[in-house]
């Protein structure tokens, strides 16, 4: 199984979920998954999130792309809502941090029962 292939579980043995969401925990969960659900914004997080010293600043992630310089702020927006990254303004240029907090929200959101307690 190579590092991208999701792990085969058997559904009829194993517990999903701990518990299930309530109607706020989906709402915060779905716009979060939605604003990773485009490629872009999703390799944002990626970028911001492994970035060394645990930021980076805009003049770094838009160079990774060809889109105008709006789109890329506009993409950084739509996580920012998300409750995903936070920024911070230093003069001229905005840093950007990821919000572990967050990311292990969703990760324990997709994560088996079993995987999250072990």
């Amino acid at each position: 199984m190579s590092k991208h292939e999701l792990p085969i579980v058997d559904a009829c043995s194993t517990q999903v979920m701990r518990e299930p969401l309530t109607a706020e925990q989906a709402a915060e969960l779905a716009k979060a998954f939605k604003a990773i659900g485009d490629p872009v914004r999703l390799r944002l997080l990626s970028l911001i999130a492994s970035h060394a010293g645990g930021e980076a600043c805009v003049c770094d992630l838009t160079g990774a792309f060809e889109l105008s310089g709006p789109t890329i702020s506009h993409h950084l927006k739509v996580l920012r809502e998300a409750g995903l990254i936070t920024g911070d303004r230093r003069g001229t240029w905005i840093y950007y941090q990821a919000r572990p907090e967050a990311l292990k929200l969703l990760a324990e959101s997709l994560l088996p029962a079993q995987a999250v307690t072990a």
